[in-house]
């Protein structure tokens, strides 16, 4: 894969990047949910695919991307300054908890690095993207509840194993599951990830479904094809 990857209505340079766009990315941007938010917030936004991806399906949204890593804060306001979304949306680098200004939010996203309790990545950015702990997830929780507007919602893809580590951090910060979707490979496979809504109100209306990538080996499936149309030159 080069350096810039094309989608349909914007490009992404990745270069230098220690994330590349993967399937978890997109997936996320495709799959979030939300009803006309005014304000967005990409944690640990890495290229800024995710961030664009949401500042083309809500374009009357302000897009807000942090990210602790010099070079992917940089390639990301590249991106972001390129594209037509470019007066919605700004880069910001370092830790999310320290991040001005204190902006509140519709919605909030990640895409966060899961390899938690495995052996690190020699190199320190490939570190810093790719692995993580339980300590990670509590502080971005506790930051969602503080910046989410009422009626908000924090938006997560994970290993469906790690989905269910995280729950005594939304529980104890009164964060309740509204929606959740399991993703697998085939219609037949184990689930490998979920994408996770929670949200400060409570919802009677929870909402449970299977997202499955393939139809067959090679052949995507048309869910998958569907939901990357407006993205993907591809499709």
């Amino acid at each position: 894969m080069g350096s810039v990857f094309k989608f349909k209505e914007f490009e992404v340079n990745q270069e230098g990047c220690a994330m590349k766009i993967n399937t978890d990315g997109v997936l996320l941007g495709s799959l979030v949910e939300a009803a006309c938010p005014v304000r967005i917030l990409d944690v640990g936004s890495g290229t800024g695919v995710i961030a664009m991806m949401l500042a083309q399906r809500f374009p009357e949204a302000l897009v807000d991307a942090i990210d602790i890593d010099e070079v992917a804060f940089f390639r990301s306001e590249e991106n972001f300054l390129k594209s037509q979304f470019a007066d919605r949306m700004t880069a910001y680098c370092g830790d999310f908890e320290t991040l001005e200004p204190s902006n509140r939010y519709d919605l909030i996203v990640s895409n966060p690095p899961f390899y938690i309790n495995t052996l690190h990545n020699p190199d320190q950015r490939k570190r810093l993207a790719r692995h993580t702990d339980l300590d990670f997830f509590k502080r971005l929780i506790r930051f969602s509840k503080e910046r989410l507007v009422e009626g908000g919602t924090l938006q997560l893809i994970l290993p469906a194993d790690l989905s269910d580590e995280i729950k005594v951090y939304t529980d104890s910060e009164e964060l309740i599951l509204t929606r959740t979707v399991n993703v697998q490979s085939f219609s037949d496979t184990e689930i490998i990830r979920k994408v996770l809504t929670f949200s400060k109100s409570e919802n009677d209306n929870k909402q449970c479904s299977n997202f499955v990538i393939y139809h067959q080996k090679g052949i995507y499936s048309k869910d998958y094809r569907s939901v990357l149309k407006p993205f993907f030159l591809a499709f």
